[in-house]
């Protein structure tokens, strides 16, 4: 449920699927698994475990800082985080998550914790402040870009890591990515469900070649 501000929504849960485990994917192969966590429980760290021994492991912290109370999602820290970050290659948190795990306002201090954890590289989104990006000791702001008008916010995480996966695996750098992801966002915000872009949509809000 979204109010006046897009960048923020209430939720209800009312059921929950079974966690996945390790027997069901042992047969997954990828060069990257990508887990878009929605609740806490949905991949233990057994799992992100066992997955970092096969490829890179990106992980959407979202699911890990939620707890069910009733049909109340509840915003919770995650107990386990110093002990998975060094299994986990690539992190996304908003703004909102990144203060919950970490404890820092600071979208810098905040990256620069979650890397000393051991993760390699921490991705924020800041809404329309665009997002920023630790890597190797390296920051990379990443502009937002502007829609003509807000139809549907809900998905736009999961979205940008769409997007910046994508753009890594055909050999973007990780400014380039971030942008791509960045004006993906912006094509889905103004449409309804998910997005559906081509390169070449994406190119031309980024200015990119």
């Amino acid at each position: 449920m979204y109010g006046s501000d897009p960048d923020k929504r209430t939720q209800k849960v009312l059921s929950k699927a079974r966690p996945f485990s390790s027997e069901d994917l042992k047969d997954e192969k990828a060069q990257v698994f990508h887990l878009g966590t929605l609740l806490d429980d949905d991949f233990d760290i057994e799992v992100i475990k066992d997955l970092s021994k096969r490829g890179k492991v990106s992980v959407d912290i979202q699911g890990y800082l939620r707890e069910v109370k009733g049909e109340e999602v509840c915003q919770v820290d995650y107990p386990l985080k110093e002990a998975a970050m060094p299994y986990i290659d690539i992190l996304k948190a908003n703004e909102i998550e990144m203060k919950v795990l970490t404890g820092e306002t600071s979208a810098r201090k905040a990256a620069e914790k979650i890397a000393g954890w051991g993760c390699r590289e921490v991705i924020l989104t800041l809404g329309h402040r665009g997002s920023l990006i630790l890597s190797d000791g390296k920051f990379y702001e990443i502009p937002s870009y502007r829609t003509s008008k807000i139809v549907d916010a809900t998905g736009c995480g999961d979205t940008y890591m769409a997007g910046y996966l994508y753009a890594r695996s055909r050999g973007y750098d990780i400014s380039a990515a971030g942008k791509f992801a960045s004006a993906l966002c912006a094509i889905k915000l103004g449409r309804k469900g998910p997005s559906i872009a081509s390169e070449s949509d994406v190119r031309e809000i980024t200015g990119q070649h």
